[in-house]
């Protein structure tokens, strides 16, 4: 099958977004859209760009720009605009009447500044799919302020959750409000939108909020306060280190096994496994004699031994790896995970994962991300003294 005629069974083919974001969670957004099919613009500032082309990891290959840039925009295109000159506004409306979805995140109110709001926007494309990324959202007392993951988990209560021994959370690796509050919510709701955009040829402005969206993620939390009147305690509940069933116990070679055997018959089976003792089986009486018991029986053997004697039992445990050694997985190998790649020229390395199925996909193929406004002669008229 050729190319052309591949790409033509993307979803999202035929599809043209313009990209005003950068960092992390409209990129990603952009990046899974990309990913189906979708032709995605970046809209840079010239000279420097998207602030991730020189935040660490360190740069990578000849193009100057960091590895974490690379990965995040990956098969998209890249154009230089100073939206602040009127001259350069004017050379984007093309592109914005031929776009079908805008995403962008710049605090509420900068982009009315900018005469991009989405009333101007939608007066030249009525179909057009508006989509605003902000911490806060466009509306309420917070909507102006500054912010970035961390204070988002922490004002909807998800950080206070875990804690360590001494009662600091620890700010989790992954970046909750961006990826599950901002990205992923961002591509839910303009996908519905495009769907309702195919009826009625009318476009609407999404209005995607991280701090919102983090209050999916403790759903369990939130069922446990509203019925009896009291959250988790910090550390504590069913998923954040208050039961047996669901931590992390350092074994002999001081690696980690993640234990989650929390329904009653893979508990069942993980006891066996490490022969807790008939009078601790029951978590119920006492979670925290049942948990020592656990930590010190899983402490007295190797993680490889553990993973033996657990292989082929349905117990819900794992060891803890690595990045690296997740990458090497052969789980994740098998089932592809890191067939694609980025490319900047004869550098390449594998492209990041993401969560759109692989039908939807073009084959695992080797695809470039922008240079910096690579894409102005092809997608821009001349300016005005070219």
């Amino acid at each position: 099958m050729t190319e052309g005629a591949d790409a033509a069974r993307q979803p999202l083919s035929g599809i043209r977004v313009l990209d005003f974001t950068t960092l992390l969670p409209g990129p990603m957004a952009t990046l899974l859209l990309a990913e189906a099919g979708a032709e995605v613009i970046k809209v840079e500032r010239p000279g420097q760009g998207d602030e991730l082309r020189v935040y660490p990891p360190p740069r990578w290959g000849g193009g100057g720009d960091t590895g974490a840039f690379a990965l995040m925009n990956r098969g998209k295109r890249s154009v230089t605009l100073d939206l602040k000159d009127p001259m350069d506004r004017a050379r984007l409306m093309p592109l914005i009447e031929g776009a079908q979805v805008l995403v962008e995140q710049f605090r509420p109110g900068a982009m009315a500044r900018l005469g991009l709001d989405y009333d101007r926007v939608a007066a030249v494309n009525p179909a057009l799919v508006y989509c605003s990324v902000t911490g806060w959202g466009q509306s309420g007392p917070m909507a102006d302020r500054a912010g970035h993951d961390l204070n988002y988990i922490a004002e909807t209560g998800l950080l206070d959750l875990g804690a360590r021994a001494d009662g600091v959370p620890v700010p989790p690796p992954g970046l909750i409000a961006d990826i599950g509050g901002g990205a992923l919510p961002a591509v839910i709701n303009i996908l519905l939108a495009l769907r309702e955009a195919e009826r009625t040829g009318r476009g609407r402005h999404l209005d995607i909020a991280m701090a919102d969206g983090v209050m999916t993620w403790q759903w369990w939390a939130q069922a446990a306060e509203q019925v009896t009147g009291r959250a988790p305690a910090p550390g504590g509940g069913l998923l954040a280190g208050g039961s047996p069933r669901y931590r992390v116990y350092r074994t002999a070679d001081d690696r980690l096994l993640a234990v989650a055997p929390l329904e009653q018959r893979f508990w069942d089976i993980f006891c066996e496994t490490i022969a807790l003792p008939e009078e601790l089986r029951d978590d119920s009486r006492d979670p925290e004699a049942t948990a020592a018991a656990v930590a010190r029986i899983i402490a007295e053997t190797d993680a490889a031994e553990w993973e033996r004697r657990f292989e082929g039992r349905d117990a819900c445990v794992t060891v803890v790896r690595s990045v690296a050694d997740a990458r090497h997985h052969p789980h994740f190998i098998a089932r592809g995970l890191f067939a694609a790649s980025v490319t900047d020229g004869d550098a390449e390395m594998p492209a990041l994962p993401v969560p759109i199925d692989p039908s939807f996909r073009r084959p695992p193929e080797r695809r470039a991300y922008p240079r910096l406004g690579e894409a102005n002669a092809d997608l821009l008229p001349p300016a005005a003294n070219d």
